[in-house]
């Protein structure tokens, strides 16, 4: 199942102002790394949708929010909390490498 899109225009919406993690992946459809990554971002929306949500944005297409966070390269996913930008992965990685680097962030899995 893909990931549903956010824009510039509704970012503010879709990411800051949700009562739950997003983690946002910064995408575009000519960067092959990113191509590769989304298998695993599709399946970390599934297996995490109970902690937090996934959500994608074109770089290309939305230049105000890809410059407001700084972002260079890509893949990069950048997880916020309460409306603020609280970690980044750059770069390709397998999930269990993603995760990693987001547990410390994400509240405690729903048994």
């Amino acid at each position: 199942m893909p990931v549903p899109f956010t824009t510039d225009a509704t970012f503010a919406d879709d990411v800051l102002a949700s009562p739950t993690p997003v983690l946002v992946d910064f995408t575009a459809p000519w960067c092959q790394p990113c191509k590769m990554m989304a298998p695993v971002i599709e399946n970390l929306a599934v297996e995490q949708a109970a902690r937090m949500t996934v959500i994608a944005l074109d770089v290309d297409e939305n230049p105000v929010t890809t410059d407001r966070y700084h972002v260079m390269g890509m893949p990069t996913l950048g997880l916020f909390i309460g409306g603020e930008l609280v970690t980044t992965v750059v770069g390709g990685r397998p999930g269990y490498a993603v995760m990693q680097a987001l547990e410390p962030y994400l509240p405690s899995a729903v048994s």
